[in-house]
């Protein structure tokens, strides 16, 4: 099992993805999306492979919802899963290319 890392980028991008979900609906979307990231995170830490492997940006990728993907990194040697960010599908797939060369 492996420990979880939430970079500063992974912390803001989750927080946004937070109050996105409040605006638009509710606290109890906010909550069923919250347990699908933390559901999600207990699958990782089990089988970090689990994912999509992106050779372009060396990352994983899960999808969270059908709105959100989360992206990632497994560091073996640290025995960690570091998450990179959660991305809203809705937006532009440039700058998602963009978020993820930046965050090496």
């Amino acid at each position: 099992m492996l420990d979880i890392y939430w970079s500063f980028l992974s912390k803001i991008t989750f927080s946004e993805e937070i109050y996105f979900i409040l605006r638009k609906w509710n606290q109890t979307e906010v909550d069923k999306f919250s347990e699908l990231v933390y559901d999600s995170l207990e699958k990782l830490s089990k089988n970090p492979e689990i994912g999509i492997f992106n050779s372009k940006f060396n990352c994983f990728s899960i999808v969270i919802s059908k709105q959100t993907t989360l992206f990632y990194k497994i560091l073996e040697s640290e025995k960690k899963v570091a998450l990179i960010l959660f991305w809203n599908n809705k937006q532009n797939p440039a700058y998602l290319k963009k978020m993820l060369h930046e965050s090496y």
